[in-house]
């Protein structure tokens, strides 16, 4: 890489990291690939998020929901909700875009929420779709081991349910001690 772009780039890297912060420990040195594929169909609409490792960019959210559609050229809208500082914070609302990676079965996306920079969304495992045609639960990583999410279609999943999320997790290598869990409304 010559310097005249080292030098073009620099501001922008820098702006990414101060937009992103940090991220946290690593918490699976060895991210499996995903389990099995994904129909994009199944995993459109709105999650709720159960738990996850704590990532700058969400510092202190709670009530996290991700709704997904598809567009009509075929990539995704991304739009990320949570309340700041609480339940009872400010709201703050992000969208985004993601793309699939081609021969990953639908299972890897490349998402982005500003400019040209995308991060990797792995769908590591997931449900069964059920009469609705939805993936019920989904636990997503990313290949650092840095990023963990898991997602539920209901904003207070059962106990049946949050047992086999922390069993997968767990399964999947990923260090449960590092798990924050999400606190989400009533009803």
């Amino acid at each position: 890489m010559n310097l005249l772009r080292i030098l073009t780039l620099a501001p922008a890297l820098l702006l990414t990291a101060a937009c992103v912060g940090t991220p946290g420990p690593v918490g699976n040195t060895a991210v499996p690939q995903p389990a099995k594929p994904v129909e994009i169909d199944a995993y459109l609409g709105k999650w709720y998020e159960y738990g996850r490792y704590e990532a700058p960019f969400q510092k202190g959210c709670e009530g996290v929901t991700a709704d997904y559609s598809l567009k009509d050229d075929g990539t995704i809208k991304v739009v990320n909700s949570c309340y700041r500082g609480g339940l009872d914070g400010k709201f703050d609302q992000s969208t985004g875009k993601a793309k699939i990676v081609e021969g990953a079965a639908g299972a890897k996306l490349k998402v982005s929420f500003f400019g040209p920079f995308y991060g990797d969304y792995w769908v590591l495992d997931h449900g069964a779709a059920g009469a609705d045609g939805l993936y019920d639960w989904s636990i997503v990583g990313e290949p650092s081991g840095r990023y963990l999410w898991m997602l539920t279609r209901q904003a207070r999943p059962d106990a049946p349910l949050r047992a086999r999320l922390e069993a997968r997790v767990k399964e999947l290598g990923y260090d449960w001690e590092l798990v924050r869990m999400t606190a989400q409304p009533e009803g």
